[in-house]
């Protein structure tokens, strides 16, 4: 037979139900404080509510009537806290109280208490402060302060009227709303006062609303329309807010324009005549994955169109709903609750409710799936966490140290890291925090606790500065516990929990960056025809979008969503306008799509070939080039539909730039605006290849009726000059934009004209020789002029055509406007060049056409090319003895069929 638990007894003798107790008379209580010898008058009348840190902590404490010095705890609501978790005696709340302090009662507190009621004996004196505490993990789950003292300390009948203090969790009412009892309503009646104290708390996702209110009264049956609701939730910095909120339509708000009535779900205050808020904000906080909110209502407001007066004492139609709520933008600045988009009596409906009646339908305390609200940050390969330290504002586990560690700054945010993945963090907190990773979950160096902790990584020389910061390398690996904490090694809870599970996005793909704000991290793994991307946002969104372009307009755009029926979704959307109208969905081929999430942290990744296989669609056109910087942006919103989109769809927060992924690199630099830089280096493009090397050949062709080598050393300048020119545009080009890739129809042109005007002072320096006066020239000499001429005119050509192609390219890049109008004036410089051309050479075909008759020889191109003049020794430097001729040299080839 197996041995009876020895707590059995324990639990059986402090589960005594103390309703008859609760309801004994001051003077009974009074009675029992004169019993008991460790406490006063102070105590008989003494009533207070624990407050809540964790756990879901409810309940009332004050003195038993039943003669015994014992504290009794009515109403006690609890989620499972650790084996050592106990009530707690202790000096104060702060850390140094509490760890100094000892167990009040030997009753376990790792079970789930509902609407319980406890009896807590003592035989000393009372502390000041009663608290739930866990030694273990220095965790404050909640506490209330207790009067203390023995009856020969006050007398006074001043003594015996303590005033009951309240906690803003506690009220009088309460019953739940939905069916699967995770939204329940709570409430106080001060009908003396007219006003009436509400709480909302749901088990929600921190981005949803709490929505209740009081429908028309004039309606035959319960309904939205007119309804006058309050809207509670949070702001994305955690700060609560309640505001009235008047449906005049099943529609998001819509502001007034153009005399059009203000229409929808909308606040009072956007109302011409609905400035009278008659709720006030009173309380609010999230803790283990819950939701609440308290505020104060008039009964009866002077708004009389906007508000519904509430009776008292009259069972009256009520309406909730609960929803994703759109934080406020540019054009609304206001919280606009979506559309609850659930099925009725869970996300939304419809009750009768008297305020006058005394219900407590509520047992036990609400219980989320997800209780850890502490932001999260998803440690990445190659991405540093920054450590710093700053004031505690809101630690996870109370009570609050002095300073507490924040990674990327966010305040002790929940570490997930994989197994495999180095992790990289560098550590400006200053040098009085040393960072280490330990399976001590307090930190500070557990062998002054007389505790043993394993240390993973970091120690007492792993402190730095902002100007010189520590970097610290840890590989968990799979003897890695899944929970351990990064903590400080002299300072106790400075740090927050690290989870290590197995690989993901990390070793899936090959790079990955952060983008701009940090916000998004982009990962992705190139294969030769395709690219596997993947996305995940660090913070909460009903959506996330990537695009690839210079911001969300004229962009090709990939967002993702989880719907209402839970299933992810990814779809690619072309986006030409500001509006919903612009927003155009595509069917661009998108394999292997996947989409969650987590804690509302969406996750997505796909696969899309790098070029589009069809055309005459506006996808076609989303080609990605790896050797081409793309430029990547991204935005978040509360709700996003497949079907049918609005304004609704617009982002509540975006990237402020974009920034520029080099894919083969696996790195990323913020989008800078290099058109400078490129109109720079078009300019002396067109200065050599529009200019200088045209005028070299012209010079060669039309100016050799100047006297002496006067056109030679024209046609030398000019070309020697352009080609250096050239060259310094490509160099300018190549060093700003960090590499040089021969990819784009524009750099193909320009290496192709690069070539060609590099082999022509090349094959200027292996001219041969030029015949003696009267003799035929050689087939070497011939082919070398045809060559000459053919690669020179050639390269000018390309040349002309690299510059039109650059235009293209320039406004492709940057959406120019003014493009178009540089590429006109180009068009007519170059047809400008064109008629000169051609009336010179019709000049030039007359004069040839006189000497032919008079001479009867076909002569190439340059028929009086000086050939005593060295090309490589534009000094005029002769070569031989015909440098000494007088007068013109003629070159005259025969027909190569003679």
């Amino acid at each position: 037979m197996a041995a009876a638990d020895p707590l059995l007894p324990l639990l059986a003798g402090a589960l005594i139900v103390v309703a008859l107790v609760a309801a004994a008379p001051p003077s009974a209580r009074a009675a029992a404080a004169a019993s008991c010898p460790y406490t006063n008058l102070t105590a008989a009348n003494f009533s207070a509510d624990l407050t809540m840190l964790q756990h879901q902590l409810r309940g009332t404490v004050r003195l038993a009537a039943n003669g015994t010095c014992a504290l009794e705890l009515t109403r006690f609501d609890l989620l499972p806290a650790s084996p050592s978790a106990r009530f707690w005696a202790a000096e104060g709340p702060s850390m140094a109280d509490l760890a100094a302090g000892s167990a009040f009662s030997p009753l376990p507190l790792n079970r789930t208490f509902r609407n319980a009621s406890l009896e807590l004996p003592f035989d000393s004196p009372l502390p000041p402060l009663l608290a739930l505490y866990d030694p273990d993990t220095s965790s404050d789950l909640g506490h209330v302060f207790l009067p203390n003292g023995t009856a020969s300390d006050l007398e006074s009948s001043e003594a015996a009227d303590a005033a009951v203090e309240r906690a803003p969790t506690m009220f009088d009412n309460c019953i739940p709303l939905s069916e699967t009892e995770t939204y329940r309503l709570r409430w106080t009646l001060n009908a003396s006062a007219g006003t009436v104290e509400i709480g909302l708390e749901a088990a929600i996702d921190s981005e949803y609303y709490m929505a209740f209110g009081w429908t028309d009264p004039k309606a035959n049956s319960p309904a939205m329309i007119h309804a006058d609701v309050v809207v509670t939730g949070f702001t994305e910095e955690g700060t609560p807010f309640a505001e009235d909120y008047y449906i005049s339509d099943y529609t998001e708000c819509t502001l007034g324009m153009d005399d059009s009535p203000v229409s929808g779900v909308c606040p009072d205050k956007v109302y011409e005549d609905g400035n009278n808020d008659s709720t006030s904000l009173v309380y609010g906080h999230r803790r283990d994955g819950v939701s609440f909110v308290r505020y104060a209502r008039k009964l009866d407001s002077e708004d009389a169109k906007y508000d519904v007066p509430v009776g008292a004492t009259e069972e009256m139609a009520v309406l909730w709903a609960i929803g994703k709520l759109r934080p406020p933008d540019t054009l609304r600045q206001h919280y606009l609750p979506q559309n609850h988009g659930g099925p009725k009596d869970t996300t939304f409906g419809f009750a009768r409710l008297n305020l006058s009646e005394a219900v407590d339908n509520c047992i036990g305390p609400l219980d989320a799936d997800n209780k850890e609200d502490q932001e999260r940050i998803i440690a990445d390969r190659e991405t540093p966490l920054v450590v710093t330290s700053a004031p505690a504002v809101r630690y996870p586990n109370p009570p609050n140290p002095d300073k507490v560690l924040y990674i990327n700054k966010k305040e002790a945010p929940l570490l997930k890291v994989e197994r495999g993945v180095p992790v990289k963090f560098s550590v400006q907190a200053g040098h009085d925090v040393a960072l280490y990773i330990t399976s001590d979950p307090i930190g500070g160096n557990a062998t002054l606790r007389n505790k043993t902790e394993v240390i993973y990584a970091g120690g007492p020389d792993t402190h730095g500065v902002l100007a010189t910061p520590k970097e610290l390398v840890w590989l968990p690996d799979r003897n890695t516990p899944d929970l351990v904490y990064y903590q400080s090694l002299y300072e106790e809870k400075m740090g927050w929990k690290v989870q290590v599970v197995d690989g993901g996005l990390s070793d899936m793909y090959n790079s990955s960056v952060l983008l701009d704000d940090q916000q998004v991290t982009l990962f992705w793994s190139l294969s030769q025809d395709s690219i596997s991307i993947a996305a995940r946002g660090e913070k909460k969104s009903g959506y996330l979008a990537i695009g690839f372009g210079s911001g969300m307009v004229n962009s090709y755009t990939y967002v993702a969503w989880v719907g209402d029926d839970g299933v992810g979704r990814v779809k690619s959307y072309w986006i030409d306008g500001k509006s919903a109208a612009g927003i155009l969905p595509t069917s661009e081929n998108i394999t292997f799509v996947r989409c969650k999430s987590e804690n509302g942290i969406i996750t997505f990744e796909f696969t899309r070939p790098l070029k589009p296989s069809c055309s005459g669609k506006v996808e076609c056109k989303n080609i990605i080039d790896p050797t081409t910087p793309l430029k990547v942006v991204w935005a978040m919103g509360a709700r996003w539909s497949g079907d049918d989109l609005t304004d609704s769809n617009m982002h509540s927060v975006t990237s402020s730039r974009p920034i520029r992924v080099l894919l083969l690199r696996g790195s990323a630099e913020a989008e800078q605006d290099l058109r400078p830089v490129l109109a720079v280096h078009g300019f002396m493009m067109f200065v050599a290849w529009g200019i200088l090397l045209p005028g070299g050949i012209m010079a060669a062709r039309y100016l050799k009726s100047l006297k002496g080598d006067g056109w030679y050393q024209i046609h030398v300048y000019l070309q020697y000059s352009g080609i250096a020119i050239m060259f310094l545009g490509v160099l300018f080009a190549a060093a700003e934009l960090r590499g040089f890739f021969v990819t784009s129809v524009h750099v193909k042109f320009g290496v192709v004209a690069l070539l060609l005007a590099i082999l022509q002072p090349l094959n200027a320096k292996f001219r041969p020789s030029k015949p003696a006066h009267g003799e035929v020239p050689s087939q070497n000499r011939i082919l070398w002029e045809y060559l000459h001429v053919i690669t020179g005119r050639s390269a000018v050509i390309v040349g002309v055509v690299a510059l039109f192609t650059g235009m293209k390219h320039l406004g492709h890049r940057y959406d120019s406007e003014n493009v178009e109008e540089l590429t006109w004036a180009l068009m007519l410089w170059v047809l400008s060049v064109i008629v000169i051309v051609l009336c010179l050479e019709y000049k030039e075909v007359k004069r040839r056409g006189s000497d032919r008759s008079a001479r009867g020889h076909w002569v190439l191109g340059n028929t009086e090319e000086d050939d005593s003049v060295d090309l490589l020794h534009p000094d005029g430097t002769a070569r031989n003895s015909e440098s000494s001729t007088s007068g013109v040299m003629e070159v005259q080839l025969e027909p190569l069929t003679r």
